[in-house]
């Protein structure tokens, strides 16, 4: 008894809606803050597939001890007045989709964010959503390519929530996107938007966040997805095998991950005497930590230590217009 909430009957044909789905943040750039967020991501099992017991000893006794300070860190060195840039990026996103949607006669429809780690959780913003009338409710994770450990994660989470609801709406799950025309359009046009200002680099790199080899050996397809997505966009700039290179980022712990890793070979190609290097990120829709932090801070430097001339960060994304027209097509798509 009582793991069903008493829920109100619709008195009406309910509404359609339309929840986004980001990876999280913590709420501030603090040691503090970071801790709890921390704690959260790396219980998740579709995270770390380690034995549980063995993890749990290894995060409580060690990461969760030290990570958070150096993170606290690395988010200072990001964070603006309007707060965590994924945040700030994704609620614009979820504001212009919706007038977007408005514009096209949608002006019912519902339409809202959250985070898989963080707030706003994923069952408040699902709760909320259903108070209002969604009665059809389409969850977009902002993941453009399938990776168990972050798309099937928000599915999880989804189904947790169905788990303890009396009157479960209508669910469309958009598993990913990363031969999506309208995406990969928009992924070009920043590119050459980029170029038309700073001038072209001698390479293109395409940093992709990198999983554990296992998880693929194991039959993710997300590689396959991050290539795919690549060869498109390369095809739609023109570029032949010898102007970009597809790299991984964000390896953690001492197993092997997906190769080539983005920092050392930035390095290797400031010693081959490749002076100018473009990066994009193509598998974020939004800047974050990853790209701001890590690719337009920590590689920047290490390319330019290793005798590298000119490093440039091309933006995610985030609110370009075409790419807001692209993720209205993907979520009314049946």
């Amino acid at each position: 008894m009582g793991r069903y909430r008493k829920e109100s009957v619709p008195t009406a044909v309910g509404i359609d809606a339309i929840l986004l789905v980001n990876l999280g943040t913590p709420e501030a750039p603090t040691a503090q803050a970071l801790r709890p967020y921390l704690k959260q991501f790396l219980s998740d099992p579709r995270v770390v597939e380690i034995p549980r017991i063995v993890w749990w000893l290894i995060l409580n006794g060690i990461i969760l001890n030290t990570r958070p300070k150096k993170s606290a860190k690395k988010y200072a060195a990001i964070w603006t007045k309007e707060g965590s840039p994924l945040k700030v990026h994704t609620e614009r996103q979820t504001k212009l989709l919706k007038g977007l949607l408005g514009e096209s006669g949608r002006k019912d429809m519902l339409v809202d964010y959250a985070m898989r780690y963080g707030q706003p959780s994923i069952a408040s913003v699902l709760d909320r959503l259903k108070a209002l009338g969604a009665a059809r409710i389409t969850v977009v994770p902002l993941y453009p390519q399938y990776a168990a450990s972050a798309t099937a994660s928000v599915f999880d989470d989804v189904a947790t929530w169905t788990q303890n609801t009396r009157n479960v709406p209508e669910l469309r799950l958009v598993r990913s996107f990363p031969e999506h025309p309208g995406y990969i359009a928009a992924l070009a046009a920043s590119v050459r938007k980029h170029w038309q200002m700073h001038g072209r680099g001698d390479k293109l790199v395409m940093s992709f966040h990198g999983i554990p080899k296992r998880s693929v050996d194991l039959g993710d397809p997300y590689q396959a997805e991050c290539q795919a997505t690549a060869k498109l966009l390369a095809n739609e700039l023109q570029l032949d095998a010898q102007h970009y290179v597809v790299t991984f980022q964000s390896r953690f712990g001492a197993a092997a991950w997906l190769q080539p890793y983005t920092q050392p070979t930035l390095e290797q190609f400031a010693k081959e005497s490749v002076s100018r290097i473009d990066v994009i990120c193509p598998g974020f829709a939004a800047d974050c930590l990853e790209t701001l932090e890590e690719i337009g801070m920590e590689c920047k430097a290490a390319f330019l230590a290793a005798g590298g001339k000119e490093f440039r960060l091309i933006p995610c994304l985030n609110e370009q217009p075409d790419w807001i027209r692209a993720l209205a097509d993907i979520v009314i798509a049946r």
